[in-house]
């Protein structure tokens, strides 16, 4: 973690000096049109990380909708009953099919003329994000309920614990250790993934570089920035998520 961070200092100071080098436009570097040392830089700083809220809020949103999803998905994966089984395994292969860039482009032009309804950007991007993220989520909760050890489960039925009793009070509490990290990578991936909203007009960190390429015409430049903003972002996730994991099982112990 500290050679990544070590990195990003490295980079970060290489786009200071390439500002300060760069100042004007007589040189094949353009890199004051983010320089802080230049009031045009600042505010296209500015401008580029407004989108981080709409990132994070728009990724938060989606991955808990997917989440709710793929447990509602991954129970009847876990059954005994062959029709729900096939269910699960339906929607799973069908939405993992699906590239989310056309789901994120059907959601927003093709739901509302199926539903008859309008629809925002942000409902579009989580409804596109969460309903793709879930058949991931699904498989990740099938695994972990699965990997419970079969004599706790028969141990609950003796206990004659209903089955929401069950998956709260045994299943679940075990589960979640199994299913913490690859949850986490789901988290991360879902806040790379949603860049592709920008298609559709989401103001996330994506489309505001796009914008600013378009009125300074420094692409190298602002989406080298662009870069870095989704590596800090997705750096400091990552290490919540390892932070988290050392702590339940310290607790565990």
């Amino acid at each position: 973690m500290k050679k990544r961070f070590r990195f990003l200092f490295l980079f970060a100071a290489v786009v200071s000096v390439g500002g300060c080098a760069g100042s004007g436009d007589s040189g094949t570097w353009g890199w004051y049109v983010i320089s802080p040392s230049t009031a045009q830089g600042m505010t296209n700083i500015q401008f580029l990380l407004g989108g981080l809220k709409d990132t994070i809020v728009l990724s938060i949103v989606s991955i808990a909708l997917a989440m709710v999803l793929g447990f509602l998905i991954a129970l009847p994966g876990i059954a005994t009953n062959r029709t729900a089984q096939a269910i699960n395994v339906a929607y799973v292969e069908l939405v993992r099919a699906v590239p989310l860039l056309v789901l994120i482009l059907w959601v927003y032009y093709g739901l509302p003329q199926v539903a008859g309804m309008s629809i925002s950007i942000f409902l579009a991007s989580v409804l596109a994000l969460g309903i793709s993220d879930s058949a991931f989520q699904a498989e990740i909760f099938r695994a972990g309920i699965q990997s419970i050890q079969r004599g706790q489960i028969e141990a609950a039925d003796a206990l004659g614990l209903k089955y929401s009793q069950k998956m709260r009070l045994i299943i679940l509490p075990q589960a979640i250790k199994v299913i913490l990290p690859p949850l986490g990578n789901q988290f991360v991936y879902m806040l790379k993934m949603s860049s592709l909203a920008s298609v559709i007009g989401m103001q996330e960190l994506t489309r505001r570089a796009n914008e600013l390429v378009v009125t300074e015409y420094r692409p190298l430049e602002i989406y080298t920035f662009l870069i870095l903003e989704y590596l800090v972002l997705i750096l400091i996730v990552s290490a919540g998520v390892r932070w988290l994991e050392r702590k339940m099982h310290t607790e565990e112990r």
